[in-house]
């Protein structure tokens, strides 16, 4: 069996690289693609490809792509309640604190298609932190147990919750929030590749990180620099 792992963030490529070892053995060979100009219909041809597995993709992927080889995105959402963008951010500032992971089949639809797991997640922690979780869980968990069992996926069934992609600009910290929700922005954004949350002071602005809340209070490090 042939599979790809198609993934841009660092932990998944340090777990793809593990069980990309571990298989060594065994009848599988994993393939690992990190760059989105690596996602084509050419390069994957070679491989060919049983599966392709994306755990973190940044990217729409290419109707080329999902229509002639069978591609598995991983959600952070019981879906179909949280269709689309920003999913671990959106479901903390709903105070969700369990979540699940659903492995669904691509195609057109954004986050749309038909089901063929899902794994529980806690959404404790920093973003990354969280991250690291899911990523442990996808890549040691979900990820073989699609290869090595024949699932057939099933279609979503129940309410339809979409989620909007979050701008830049929705990570400034706004003077209404409580102190709980003031630190959900914080550790929510701590993660690789987020905007931190942040806020301005005159000309400077306050980017925020490694947040714990204790006693009432909130301890986190801070960046303070000049506004651009």
């Amino acid at each position: 069996m042939r599979v790809v792992i198609a993934t841009i963030k660092t932990w998944n490529i340090t777990n793809a690289k593990k069980i990309k070892n571990l298989y060594n053995s065994e009848d599988i060979e994993i393939s690992l693609i990190t760059n989105k100009s690596e996602l084509n219909y050419s390069t994957l041809k070679v491989i060919d490809p049983d599966y392709i597995f994306f755990p973190h993709w940044s990217w729409i992927i290419p109707p080329e792509v999902y229509d002639n080889f069978k591609c598995v995105v991983f959600h952070m959402t019981d879906l179909p309640f949280g269709r689309g963008g920003s999913p671990l951010q959106n479901l903390i500032t709903k105070g969700i604190e369990d979540t699940k992971i659903s492995a669904i089949k691509v195609h057109k639809g954004i986050d749309t298609g038909p089901i063929y797991l899902k794994r529980d997640l806690n959404l404790n922690g920093t973003a990354e932190e969280i991250f690291l979780r899911a990523s442990k869980i996808i890549i040691f968990d979900m990820i073989p147990f699609i290869i090595k069992n024949p699932i057939t996926p099933k279609k979503q069934k129940g309410e339809i919750v979409e989620f909007k992609r979050r701008s830049v600009d929705e990570s400034e910290i706004n003077s209404d929030l409580s102190l709980e929700q003031i630190y959900d922005y914080i550790r929510m954004l701590d993660g690789e590749g987020y905007p931190r949350a942040f806020i301005k002071f005159g000309d400077h602005k306050f980017e925020f990180s490694r947040a714990s809340f204790k006693d009432g209070k909130i301890i986190a490090d801070v960046i303070i620099s000049e506004e651009e």
